[in-house]
């Protein structure tokens, strides 16, 4: 039974120390992903047939080679990759935001004005989309036109007209682009607010000819997937970065690997799509209560990842008649009040993994604690503070045990001496010493397995709240998202951790005491490089922890008789 015990430390040790290796692969493993039978969104619902004519699926099939980077007039002796110079930049005072007119007037830059790429760095700022060779990322927006035709349509290939960008009242800022064929006009307008992340695209159909225009609109997101060298001083260099697909309830993750395998063919009413990185998004959402169809695909030899939503309801402009359609776009930070306004679901984007149910409640706790003392680092102390205070008589239960296995430490210890050559007797007198003084070694085991998850879970929050990275805390701690640049909080925890095991009763095994005095050092290097904001929590975590066994040792070590049956004890 002291084995067990010992073997349950090394469960709990062993769950953080996952949580650490976690950092050498996306956290989350990728389901299959099912396959929907698919709709043609190319023909209105009362025509669909169960399979897509071959017109059909090559209309959805936008854009599957790499992109070209470069203008339609461009000179066609020149044929390097070159990023368009006539952008149209269109900003407020959080987001820019580049559009390109003459392919499709879509987005194919975006920069965030309050975010940098580190504390010290004030010149470069995150930018979530580009045209860069070796790492693009850009939006394809336009109609589809369901007739089978070859006529020209406002699709992400066509060039459009600038026309103007204004102003209005309300501090909102537009930019006006318009196509136009012989029969059909589109005006193409985008809106940013002061203070949004939220890009709003509003369409204007106008039908100059004689006969009907029946249309689709399409959404979608290409990205070049860029290898990245992950670092062990570098937290963003493990976290997903990759895209997602919400069906309306949950998402799942999009890995390259199982998109050359089983591309993705979904139908989803309320859903979005996006590309999502450590503590930033970049999302495409569709009109809410239309059914639209998902699509994602990957190229393996161009490392290109495209997303797409395509209507499945056609809409109809007839002639002399106007339609319009909108949709949104978010470029953003993962500010989870800001996501959820915007749509109910695009919260979830922040990714705290399998133990999400018990990271969303500690972070609203967190949230509304910053909201009264203004510091994250605070914030994160006194979450830590309530976490105890709830497992607080669980703590007790387990901090009973073990200060009563500290005083049957001697009398163990002699048996194994008395029978030092002979291991299988000196177990069966430990537990008869064990049921002669109704102590049961796993009741201080089974009250510290409970906390696992919920602390697992809190260092989650720490990780992937956005609302963290760049907080100062105090003195030489000025940003919470980065490790401690002389290395004094680590060394804190480690100290911590050995004072902490000092507190406990030693394993009966030499070995087994050996290799548990030389954790603290293992997870002192380790944590060096974590997150100062991790640190702190893992620090105030083990100092109440200690504060706690001293109190209940000097509590219960000498004053609980042998005869009493422990909390918890059988």
């Amino acid at each position: 039974m002291e084995k067990l015990r010992v073997l349950l430390w090394g469960g709990f040790i062993m769950s953080l120390y996952l949580v650490y290796s976690q950092w050498t692969a996306d956290y989350a493993v990728a389901k299959k992903t099912t396959t929907n039978n698919p709709v043609s969104a190319t023909m209105p619902r009362s025509a669909q047939s169960p399979q897509a004519s071959p017109s059909s699926a090559n209309t959805l099939l936008l854009s599957d080679s790499k992109p070209e980077l470069y203008s339609l007039e461009q000179n066609e002796t020149n044929k390097s990759t070159q990023t368009p110079t006539n952008l149209v930049t269109l900003s407020n005072d959080v987001l820019e935001i580049k559009i390109n007119p003459d392919r499709g007037a879509d987005i194919v830059s975006a920069v965030l004005l309050g975010y940098f790429l580190s504390k010290d760095d004030t010149e470069n700022r995150v930018q979530l989309l580009s045209l860069s060779e070796d790492s693009y990322h850009y939006f394809q927006t336009g109609l589809l036109s369901t007739e089978n035709n070859n006529s020209p349509e406002p699709n992400h290939q066509q060039p459009f007209l600038y026309i103007r960008t204004s102003g209005a009242n309300d501090g909102s800022k537009s930019a006006i682009f318009r196509w136009e064929s012989s029969s059909i006009a589109v005006n193409k307008t985008y809106t940013l607010t002061p203070g949004s992340f939220e890009v709003k695209l509003a369409y204007e159909i106008i039908n100059k000819g004689y006969s009907v225009y029946p249309y689709v609109q399409y959404s979608q997101i290409i990205k070049k997937d860029a290898k990245v060298e992950r670092s062990m001083i570098d937290v963003e260099t493990y976290s997903f970065d990759g895209g997602i697909i919400f069906n309306g309830e949950s998402y799942e993750k999009l890995h390259p690997e199982d998109l050359v395998e089983k591309p993705v063919m979904t139908s989803h009413l309320n859903g979005w799509l996006a590309n999502i990185k450590h503590h930033f998004v970049v999302a495409a959402i569709p009109e809410a209560e239309e059914s639209f169809s998902y699509q994602a695909t990957y190229d393996e030899g161009k490392s290109l990842e495209k997303i797409s939503a395509v209507g499945e309801t056609t809409k109809t402009v007839f002639p002399g008649g106007t339609q319009k359609e909108e949709m949104s776009f978010y470029i953003g930070p993962k500010l989870q009040s800001k996501l959820k306004e915007l749509r109910p679901g695009l919260e979830r984007s922040v990714d705290y993994g399998a133990l999400s149910f018990l990271s969303k409640p500690l972070f609203w706790l967190l949230d509304k604690i910053h909201s009264f003392v203004g510091n994250w680092g605070l914030s994160i102390i006194l979450v830590t503070f309530c976490i105890k205070l709830v497992f607080y008589r669980l703590a007790e239960s387990s901090g009973k045990s073990m200060a009563r296995m500290r005083l049957l430490a001697p009398r163990i210890k002699a048996i194994q001496e008395r029978f030092k050559d002979d291991k299988q007797a000196a177990g069966q007198a430990t537990m008869e010493l064990y049921k002669k003084e109704k102590v049961n070694p796993l009741a201080g085991c089974w009250p510290m397995l409970v906390q696992v998850p919920f602390f697992i879970a809190f260092y989650w929050v720490l990780l992937e709240s956005v609302e963290i990275r760049q907080a100062p805390f105090f003195l030489w701690i000025q940003d919470l998202s980065s490790r401690d640049p002389y290395f004094i909080l680590p060394i804190l925890m480690g100290a911590g951790m050995f004072f902490q095991q000092k507190l406990n009763p030693p394993p009966p095994d030499p070995m087994q005491a050996k290799v548990m005095s030389f954790l603290p050092v293992m997870f002192t290097g380790m944590f060096a490089f974590f997150p100062s904001g991790l640190v702190l929590y893992w620090l105030t975590n083990s100092l109440l922890s200690i504060a706690q066994q001293w109190r209940l040792n000097k509590k219960f070590g000498t004053k609980v008789p042998m005869g009493v049956e422990t909390s918890g004890g059988e």
